[in-house]
């Protein structure tokens, strides 16, 4: 279950994903942002931007701010509640965010997202998109629910399981999820002293799952159920996950200087597992034919242009998976295409340069970015 496998080190991995919950970012008692903890966060995330490292962060926080700004009462919330105090809120989180990384010369970026942008293929692109832009722009995108939207029927429900749809969108290499515990335990640890913490844990059991409890504030929506929850998201997509515990100042640090906490380990690579979903588990749409030129193009790892594209076929939406084929009819990969049909048509052929002119508005300068690409191997 544990220990075969050796143990990753942080420093390793070029983009990380970091998850930081309520209870953490928001003095319970006072419902006030832990200002000496947060720049003592943002100046682990500085060290890792330094060195070229990719770095997000999954921020709760805008509805136990915004609750404490208009005066609510303790206890659970309707959902009118909490949408009122998530808009007002969010302000606040990115306002001490932006704050807090402005500090180490840093710009951040506030991306509000709701499940159907990780889920629809159409938003996931869009979304994807966005963040890829502001990490290549070396900013720090902070993530958070959009609260002020959801719905009890449509929301999350917890930002573990978010950072983890976000982590996998992005290709992260490891997700690291600060809680107010060091990791996993085979059991509750402050109701069973036998408990052992496991350090590090190669495949998601049934065991593992059953090792899991409930949720521990009211500031916070997770649980450690929710947190393997996440592993299985993430490592199912590639992305190595850490359970580490976030209440110490500077907490990345503490993780990186053999800090006590529990790495759940992906099979896979990001890069690999994406490939693999597209490959196998969509239903093409619809086909693009294209040249030699192309093909060699491909082949060579660039993304296809539409200019390469001699043939559109087939009726599908921007975000669908549509099969790659060659002029002699071989099928040479799957792709999730970033126009639909109707506006691939007018600019196949055409250089990307030409896209606005053509469409009247701008556009990716690629048909399928090679992200988005599996080719077939003969």
């Amino acid at each position: 279950m544990t220990l075969a496998a050796s143990t990753p080190v942080l420093e390793d991995f070029r983009r990380i994903v970091i998850k930081v919950g309520s209870a953490l970012l928001v003095d319970r008692a006072r419902g006030r942002l832990r200002h000496a903890w947060l720049a003592a966060l943002a100046e682990d995330i500085a060290e890792f931007h330094a060195r070229g490292v990719d770095v997000l962060v999954v921020s709760s926080g805008s509805i136990a701010l915004g609750r404490t700004v208009l005066g609510l009462a303790p206890g659970a919330l309707k959902l009118e509640e909490s949408q009122g105090a998530a808009s007002v809120g969010q302000i606040a989180l990115a306002r001490h965010w932006s704050e807090a990384l402005g500090h180490h010369g840093i710009v951040a970026g506030q991306i509000l997202v709701t499940p159907q942008d990780t889920e629809e293929r159409r938003r996931y692109l869009n979304a994807r998109a966005t963040v890829q832009k502001l990490l290549e722009l070396r900013a720090v995108p902070v993530v958070n629910e959009n609260d002020t939207v959801a719905t009890s029927e449509i929301r999350y429900g917890d930002n573990d399981r978010l950072a983890a749809r976000v982590a996998t969108m992005i290709g992260a290499d490891v997700l690291v999820l600060f809680s107010d515990i060091d990791g996993l335990y085979t059991a509750p640890p402050g109701s069973d002293p036998d408990a052992r913490h496991l350090p590090l844990v190669e495949r998601i059991t049934p065991e593992i799952e059953a090792m899991a409890g409930g949720p521990a504030s009211e500031l916070s929506r997770g649980g450690m159920r929710t947190k393997v929850e996440a592993a299985k998201i993430a490592v199912g997509g590639g992305t190595h996950m850490i359970i580490a515990d976030g209440r110490e100042k500077n907490p990345l640090r503490a993780v990186t200087e053999s800090g006590r906490c529990t790495w759940f380990l992906s099979g896979s690579t990001p890069n690999a597992a994406r490939k693999t979903w597209i490959a196998g588990s969509l239903e093409p749409r619809g086909s693009l034919v294209i040249d030699e030129g192309a093909v060699r193009a491909l082949q060579g790892g660039a993304s296809l242009l539409p200019v390469g594209v001699r043939a559109v076929e087939g009726s599908f939406a921007r975000g669908d998976a549509v099969l790659i084929r060659d002029l002699a009819g071989r099928t040479l990969g799957r792709g999730l295409v970033a126009y639909d049909s109707g506006e691939a048509a007018l600019i196949i052929g055409h250089p990307s340069a030409r896209i606005a002119e053509l469409l009247t508005h701008p556009g990716r300068s690629w048909m399928v970015h090679r992200d988005d690409l599996a080719l077939f191997v003969d």
